[in-house]
């Protein structure tokens, strides 16, 4: 009886809450989930920055309880009855559903270490970021806004999927329309900061996200036009250690900065201070 009571207890499971730990995606530590929060998601091992909500993004960026969100009631719509394994349709709403929002940009006004600003920002969790007509025209907005109201822009670009392919031409002409919206509000003496993520890649990349007054990047992001897996497959040659990397492209002028995203928010505010 003894034994058996001693064997149960030996081959009983620890009960122990789920979700205590995370696999950091560039390491491959194992880390305590709490210490990464505290660290505002980011790996103690390898300082690379995970991929955080929305919410999470305005609480770290800007003063609490002064983002308004606005153009909320703008969502996709599927005008070329795309079909294929998962309709366009099928896509929107799963992503809405996952995400809790219409689409994949966030945009409104809010303060920053007191000062007013429009800021908007992508978010990759909702079909990669990419952008259709909705995130173009809600981007073209917030220039015009800033404008109107000569307000600096600050703005955060985490698309791994570029122009929505489901969209076609629809999308691609959001590329224009954004860079468009941007160079005017620069004629007109506005201030616009960027602030790259990973990712940052494509057709978001190849416009509006560019084209900072001032360009920051997080540390290791992937920034660029297309992957490094298809530049090497096309031009047959292998790329050099960390092509395509935030840390790569301050290197080569193409990012006046690299900001850990425990000093974005002050580094921001020094910068808005300055040239504001």
């Amino acid at each position: 009886m003894a034994f058996e009571k001693i064997k149960r207890f030996l081959g009983r499971k620890k009960e122990l809450p789920g979700g205590l730990w995370i696999k950091c995606p560039d390491c491959a530590s194992t880390i305590y989930r709490k210490e990464v929060e505290e660290r505002l998601m980011v790996c103690p091992q390898c300082y690379y920055h995970f991929t955080i909500p929305p919410e999470q993004r305005i609480a770290q960026i800007l003063d609490a309880g002064s983002f308004l969100e606005m153009w909320t009631n703008l969502e996709p719509v599927d005008a070329l009855h795309f079909e294929g394994v998962t309709s366009y349709r099928q896509k929107i709403a799963a992503a809405q559903k996952a995400t809790g929002q219409r689409d994949a940009c966030v945009a409104g006004t809010g303060k920053l270490a007191g000062r007013d600003v429009v800021f908007g920002l992508t978010d990759s969790r909702f079909m990669m970021g990419s952008m259709g007509s909705v995130v173009g025209e809600k981007i073209a907005r917030v220039f015009e806004l800033a404008s109107e109201r000569k307000l600096p822009v600050v703005f955060v670009s985490g698309s791994g999927g570029g122009a929505r392919m489901y969209e076609g031409c629809l999308s691609l002409m959001q590329m224009a329309k954004t860079s468009a919206a941007v160079a005017r509000f620069g004629e007109r003496g506005g201030l616009y900061i960027s602030i790259l993520t990973n990712p940052t890649m494509a057709g978001v990349m190849a416009s509006f996200a560019a084209l900072g007054d001032v360009t920051i990047a997080e540390p290791k992001a992937l920034i660029g036009f297309t992957g490094p897996r298809v530049i090497e497959q096309t031009i047959k040659q292998a790329l050099p250690k960390g092509f395509q990397t935030s840390e790569f492209l301050l290197d080569h002028g193409f990012l006046d900065m690299i900001v850990e995203r425990r000093r974005l928010k002050d580094e921001v505010a020094r910068l808005l201070g300055y040239l504001q």
